[in-house]
């Protein structure tokens, strides 16, 4: 009985590990959609020029840059899960012990500096920013890149959505801002439950509600992470207000994004050697905390 307890706790932990990324999936599909429905039917809003060339450059424009977000955010995700950040396969030699590099009693081995055991991993990982709860995997070394470069092309997308769905917020908003236009932004679904509204009004006002909410937690993270990647640091060292490993702009750039930083953002497909290991840094401050 306790053996098959563990084993249904075991399969839920699982299933609850790969629900976050199941839900943005779906989010970031069922915004696409909405967004298209929205540029080929929707707009532009006068029926005469629904009809013109005009519109039919507009729509193919459109779809082309929402298409091109979109894989963009599929493909970094994709490589940012199958990239590992971990010291599994790395060699991590003797001789090359120094300044920083501690003993993990978990991994059973000597790390380098700015690399720490994750709990959720299970495993030390190289240049370690944080756990990413919502792929399920942890943002290191290796994978940095395509965590950046997700974030762009996700606050870019939303950006976007949320002023494609501004005419939403205008359809609601028309009869001014009363009681069932306010209960519909905010929580639509019990409009929904209450037979208020219909499940098309509903799925238009959820969706632009995620985009809202998505776009405002995603430009937190992005500008949060663009802010650390300027100054060099990780998310732990901005904790204990550490920089000792900032080679200046242009070289935190090309530590953290590879040599072709000013290019690889627009696809994962460009390559961009890492100038570094992850197993050794150039020292440019004191490793001290500030006080």
């Amino acid at each position: 009985m306790t053996s098959f307890a563990s084993a249904v706790l075991c399969r839920a932990e699982k299933v609850c590990v790969h629900l976050p990324v199941l839900l943005n999936t779906f989010l970031v599909f069922s915004i696409t959609g909405e967004v298209s429905y929205l540029v080929l039917v929707e707009a532009p809003l006068e029926a005469e020029q629904k009809r013109t060339e005009w519109s039919a450059w507009w729509k193919t424009v459109h779809l082309l840059g929402q298409y091109f977000m979109l894989g963009n955010i599929c493909w970094n995700a994709l490589l940012f899960l199958k990239t590992n950040p971990s010291i599994k396969g790395v060699f991590l030699g003797g001789d090359s012990l120094g300044q920083g590099w501690r003993y993990c009693y978990t991994c059973e081995t000597h790390t380098p500096p700015r690399c720490s055991h994750c709990f959720d991993c299970k495993v030390c990982v190289l240049r370690r920013d944080h756990h990413c709860v919502f792929f399920g995997q942890c943002v290191g070394f290796r994978n940095y890149r395509y965590f950046l470069s997700c974030l762009l092309f996700m606050w870019s997308g939303l950006l976007y959505a949320v002023v494609m769905n501004a005419e939403v917020f205008i359809v609601i908003l028309k009869e001014g801002v009363t009681f069932h236009s306010v209960m519909l932004l905010l929580i639509p679904w019990i409009m929904l439950v209450s037979g208020q509204i219909s499940a098309r009004a509903f799925a238009f006002a959820f969706i632009a509600d995620s985009c809202v909410v998505g776009f405002l937690l995603v430009s937190a993270f992005f500008f949060f992470h663009v802010f650390l990647l300027f100054r060099g640091q990780t998310t732990r060292e901005w904790y204990s207000s550490r920089r000792p490993y900032s080679l200046g702009v242009l070289g935190n750039l090309r530590h953290t994004l590879g040599l072709r930083w000013y290019l690889c953002w627009l696809s994962p497909l460009i390559p961009s050697l890492l100038p570094g290991d992850g197993m050794n840094f150039r020292v440019t401050g004191s490793l001290e905390p500030s006080k």
